[in-house]
Parts: structure tokens; C-alpha cells; sequence
């Protein structure tokens, strides 16, 4: 997908033009993986346009550069007012949000060392959903599938690094070539853990059931959104291992994350899945919930202009 260039990005605590945003080619994080990332996105409210929970996103980001091994060398405060800041500087009102902290330039060697410099980053832009917006009606084409989600122990998927994303390039890139929409994982046990850039949920019996994080599943901002929603709705929700076979007999299944919103699945594996009523509530709710409609949910809405 095309980007849509802004005009600003902000880079190492100053706005600067997108053209100019530019990092060494010797980067460390561009040889070994070493950085991590997060996607957020602001929508137009009625108060103006509002980030969708910044907050528990910058603690995410926060958090995976711990579990990598180091720091953000800014606090939170100081990237939730940059963040707010540059969507102001692009007069965006709805747009997606990339956070990103990687080991710059200095040294080589995949050992990380407490003097190596951490180059941070913010870019936005206008950007639909990932899947495209005519699948969220319609539901999307699934496949699971042959590679397998990182496993815990190799490289955590607990930690949105950049590192993690070639996995989920590797599965997307086979999905799209073999004429699907995106790509189901599964973990080494054989139980399901992710698409390649959202989590998954499955209803069965009425019970909305999603992957647990030891499934190798990002704990992901949206999945719990969507559990907090259909609780709110009067839903059941379970969170455990599921078997691609428990898709497969699932009465509707849905994927959700920040690119993607809350998107049906029409077919698994070329077997056809009921788009329902469930996951049209969820996506109901999560709309009035991301473009401040529905009040319960105004304390997840950081408002650009305050």
C-alpha cells in the first residue's frame, strides 16, 4: 500500500519535513531487528479529533522496548503531548499513527549495549483500513498459514518489535500470492495464535472465544477493546487455545486490530463462515466507540486539541 505523505514526521524531539526523515543506512536496528513499534490511530469526534487509546498505547511501546533490552530515551508525557503535536502540525483528522524506537547508528555486532544511541520517532498519515474497506462488509478470505507464529522462547511476541514482523510478512506475502486476504497463524503446538497484523476471535455456542497471549498472540489494544465491548454488550467471552478445527465450526469468526478495526471473516481455509449478527454488534460498538459517539468509552479519547 502507497503511502500518503504528511508534511511533518516527528524525529529525535523536533519536527522535521517527511522527505528529511531519514536514518543512517548503517542503523543497527535496520541489521539485527533491533526496535520496536506501535500503531495507533486518531478519528474525528465531535469534539475534534481524538487518539483511540494513547495511552495503553505508549505503554505498550514502552514495555516492548524493555522486554528487547532498552529504553525510551523520552517519558510518556513527552511522547503523548509529540504525538498530539505533530497531527496538529499536519491538520490530520483522521489518520494512522507509527510510532517507532530502534538502536541507531554507532556500533555493529547484534549485542545491545547501554551506550548505544535510541533513535524515536512519530509519523502519520492518512491511511484506510488495512484490509481494505469493501472486506469489512463482506467479510475476508483466510488461510492458514505455513509458517508459525514465533514462539515465546525464540523471539516474544509480548514485544511488538520490528524483528517479530518478518514472520507476518512471510505469511501476508504467501496469503495474498495464493489469492486470500490474509493469513492465520498457528504456534508451534498447533493451536492458533494470530493473523499476521490482528488478533482473532471466534464464536461458538453464542461465547466469543480469542487466543490467550501463551498462544503466541500480541496482547493486542483492539482484541482488548473488542473483549470489553462484547462483555459491555451482554456477551459471553472466554479466552483459551483454540484449534484451527474449533474455526472451522465456528458460527462466525472476526479479526481485529488498530490497521484493521474489527473485520468478518467470510471463509477459513476455503470453508465458508456465516458474517453474523455478534460480530456485527462488535463492529457497531467499536465505531461509536473510536469516533466518540458512545460516551462509556470517552476515557479512551485523548482529543488533539484540549
Amino acid at each position: 500500500m502507497a503511502l500518503t505523505e504528511a508534511d511533518r514526521i516527528w524525529m529525535g524531539g523536533t519536527l522535521v519535513p517527511w522527505a528529511d526523515a531519514k536514518v543512517h543506512v548503517l542503523s543497527h536496528g535496520l541489521h539485527y531487528g533491533t526496535g520496536v513499534l506501535e500503531g495507533t490511530r486518531a478519528h474525528l469526534t465531535p469534539r475534534g479529533p481524538a487518539v483511540f487509546r494513547l495511552d495503553d498505547h505508549l505503554r505498550r511501546f514502552r514495555e516492548s522496548a524493555h522486554i528487547v533490552g532498552f529504553e525510551l530515551p523520552y517519558d510518556l508525557p513527552t511522547l503523548r503531548a509529540a504525538t498530539l503535536e505533530l497531527i496538529a502540525a499536519n491538520g490530520h483528522s483522521d489518520c494512522y499513527l507509527r510510532h517507532l524506537a530502534h538502536i541507531g547508528y554507532g556500533e555493529m555486532g547484534p549485542a545491545l549495549r547501554p551506550e548505544m544511541a535510541v533513535e524515536v520517532s512519530i509519523a502519520g498519515w492518512e491511511w484506510h483500513a488495512y484490509l481494505g474497506d469493501a472486506p469489512a462488509e463482506r467479510g475476508i478470505r483466510l488461510a492458514t498459514s505455513s509458517w508459525r507464529r514465533n514462539d515465546p522462547n525464540a523471539l516474544p511476541p509480548a514485544a511488538k518489535a520490528t524483528a517479530g514482523y518478518l514472520n507476518a510478512a512471510l505469511a501476508k506475502t504467501a496469503a495474498l500470492r495464493a489469492g486470500y486476504d490474509e493469513a492465520l497463524l498457528l504456534n508451534a503446538d498447533g493451536y492458533v495464535s494470530e493473523c499476521s497484523a490482528a488478533n482473532v476471535f471466534a464464536v461458538r455456542d453464542g461465547v466469543l472465544f480469542t487466543p490467550p497471549p501463551s498462544a503466541g498472540a500480541l496482547r493486542g489494544i483492539t482484541q482488548d477493546t473488542v473483549l470489553t465491548l462484547a462483555a459491555d454488550l451482554g456477551l459471553a467471552v472466554r479466552t483459551e487455545n483454540l484449534l484451527r478445527s474449533d474455526l472451522y465450526t465456528a458460527e462466525e469468526i472476526m479479526v481485529c486490530g488498530t490497521a484493521a478495526g474489527v473485520v468478518a471473516v467470510a471463509s477459513l481455509d476455503d470453508r465458508e463462515v456465516a458474517t453474523g449478527p455478534i460480530t456485527r454488534k462488535i463492529q457497531d460498538a467499536y465505531t461509536a466507540a473510536i469516533t466518540g459517539r458512545d460516551e462509556r468509552y470517552a476515557h479512551w479519547l485523548t482529543l488533539v486539541h484540549q
